[in-house]
């Protein structure tokens, strides 16, 4: 059994270090996001080579002043939080937890350590510090209409593949002597950035035919760009249009966040 002032120190420690709604739960948050930019702004400066020639022992002081930092953070999370198990497979704990694991692979592999940029998805917390609510639902709405149009474009993304690998197949028979379409694999890629426009010009086609293939696969890019972007677009649109329609008597209401309907007065949003 838990003394009560054991509970207390993690009641009082979960509202500071969870919420926001407290002066010092807000002043923590705001330490804690000015922590994480700096320390993003070294794993930065730490890749530029005359920066790390010079200041190579400071920086790897401060990644790790600020590793400690991010790891006590994080087990102090774990202790005081109810709901433990939810909290490190959440979005959040997970999140917390790789933004220190990096420093700890760098110990036996080189490079991971400059994965610590993922810390600065640990800065999207500033939206419920400054309470922009408005921010968050705009998101939703977005990942909803994304959601709702995940089979459509799991089909337009199955479809461009398959264009993509019939059309880097025939440009492979097609520039047979050209040393840039070695094998298939090489000439899909082609054709993929040829499809979305990029056009690195690594490879090229040389024959009459292969560039009026090219020329016809280009044209087709920029409209198949506009696919995806109107499929979204369009459930995007349909997930507002039924937020803002009365659903008993399917008048549409002009102030989406009204609580009544103003024809006829039933409440709109429980």
């Amino acid at each position: 059994m838990q003394s009560k002032e054991h509970i207390h120190w993690k009641k009082k420690w979960y509202n500071i270090i969870f919420g926001a709604d407290t002066k010092l739960g807000r002043q923590f948050d705001i330490v804690l996001l000015i922590a994480i930019f700096i320390s993003v702004l070294v794993v930065m400066a730490d890749s530029v080579d005359g920066i790390h020639q010079k200041f190579s022992f400071q920086l790897d002081v401060l990644e790790w002043f600020f590793t400690i930092i991010f790891t006590l953070e994080y087990f102090i999370r774990v202790i005081i939080s109810p709901q433990k198990r939810k909290y490190i497979l959440s979005f959040w704990g997970m999140i917390d937890l790789l933004s220190t694991l990096p420093a700890y692979l760098a110990l036996f592999f080189h490079g991971p350590q400059f994965l610590l940029v993922i810390r600065i998805f640990r800065l999207l917390r500033i939206f419920r510090i400054l309470r922009l609510t408005s921010f968050q639902n705009e998101a939703k709405q977005l990942i909803n209409a994304l959601r709702a149009s995940g089979a459509k474009i799991i089909v337009f993304f199955g479809t461009i593949i398959s264009v993509a690998i019939m059309i880097g197949t025939i440009m492979y028979i097609i520039e047979d002597n050209n040393p840039g379409f070695s094998s298939i694999p090489q000439a899909i890629y082609w054709a993929i950035v040829t499809i979305t426009t990029v056009g690195y010009g690594d490879i090229t086609p040389q024959s009459s035919l292969g560039q009026f293939l090219s020329a016809v696969l280009m044209i087709v890019g920029y409209a198949i760009i506009a696919v995806p972007t109107g499929i979204i677009s369009v459930e995007f649109s349909k997930k507002i249009e039924r937020k803002t329609l009365c659903k008993y008597c399917q008048i549409k209401v002009i102030d989406e966040n009204a609580i009544f309907c103003s024809n006829c007065g039933k409440v709109i949003h429980n």
